[in-house]
């Protein structure tokens, strides 16, 4: 029953998330905004919204267990980052080896993949350097929470900035298809919009609260702490929608929005939600949350490295599922 209804909850968040990335879509080409913006910000936010969610009803009002709730936000804060960073990527690279090859070029807007490297390193590793700050200093981990927030912040005004030059550039949003609440006879207009991306919303909390309660009972009956479970299966399962959605996206050669959907999630999960998870967990180098911390790095570092070189290639995402092998043989042996 415990594993009919993380199935079930599961279903619920893919189809909120499906919904909502949807209506994000239409909302991007009707505000004349380009693909970077769609892609890192609104896309990335709207599927990461399950992660996000989980991670945030567990600390608030999770189950009766406090120290549940704190391991499940810890896992689900951190594996996000993992996920993305690596097995996400390498997802990608399988959906068009057929047709690229090995060495078949990746070709999404530099500018905007750089920048949400470049942020989404300089913020986790901000939330490295928490786990080894005593609890009784609680000034120093406040400013860590607070300059990550702010790191957000700078990122989201540069991402903006940036959209008007590169709409100009030929990397206009364009949404395919008609808007789902359309199919039903409705106008599209900006208040179908809204309604579309409140309904998304409404689900995805329904969806993620169900899930918590599914964990915890799943990490009785399989004998694994809510940590480890709330590390690899909360991301995996959450994390379907910015699969699904950049594989589609990267298939058709829409590179710039496959790339931003993952890239821009990172800094989305690499930023606001560690910065709570300091401030409101106990973030401790336990060996699985180190050990997650330091690949996700290295994993971020490696496609900054590889795209600076201006020859991103098929090959090179597979390195990053290799990473999350080796995070798998860390943890489970």
């Amino acid at each position: 029953m415990t594993f009919l209804q993380l199935f079930f909850m599961l279903i619920i968040i893919l189809v909120a998330a499906e919904i909502f990335t949807n209506a994000l879509e239409h909302l991007g080409e009707k505000l004349k905004i380009s693909e970077g913006v769609t892609g890192s910000l609104f896309a990335a936010v709207g599927t990461a919204l399950p992660e996000t969610l989980v991670p945030l009803l567990a600390i608030f009002a999770g189950t009766t267990s406090a120290h549940v709730n704190e391991e499940i936000g810890v896992g689900a804060i951190l594996g996000a980052p993992l996920m993305l960073s690596t097995l996400s990527l390498s997802l990608m690279a399988f959906a068009v080896l057929r047709k690229r090859g090995l060495q078949g070029h990746l070709i999404p807007e530099h500018t905007g993949l750089t920048r949400d490297l470049n942020f989404f390193l300089a913020a986790f590793s901000l939330s490295a350097i928490a786990l080894f700050v005593p609890h009784d200093t609680q000034l120093f981990r406040v400013l860590l929470a607070f300059g990550m927030v702010f790191i957000y912040f700078i990122y989201i005004m540069m991402t903006l900035r940036a959209s008007a030059h590169l709409v100009k550039d030929g990397h206009g949003t364009e949404a395919e298809g008609t808007m789902m609440l359309c199919k039903l006879g409705l106008p599209e207009n900006m208040a179908v919009i809204v309604i579309q991306l409140l309904l998304g919303l409404g689900l995805l909390v329904a969806g993620a609260k169900g899930f918590i309660h599914g964990v915890e009972a799943a990490s009785h009956i399989l004998s694994i702490s809510p940590l480890l479970l709330a590390l690899l299966i909360i991301p995996i399962a959450t994390e379907l929608p910015e699969k699904v959605n950049s594989i589609l996206w990267i298939r058709r050669r829409k590179d710039t929005l496959a790339f931003g959907n993952i890239t821009g999630a990172m800094v989305f999960q690499g930023t606001l939600l560690p910065a709570i998870g300091i401030m409101l967990t106990p973030w401790a180098p336990q060996r699985e949350v180190l050990a997650g911390i330091i690949i996700t790095l290295v994993a971020a570092a490696w496609l900054r490295i590889m795209s600076a070189r201006g020859q991103l290639r098929v090959w090179h995402l597979f390195f990053n599922g290799a990473l999350y092998v080796t995070y798998l043989g860390i943890v489970l042996v």
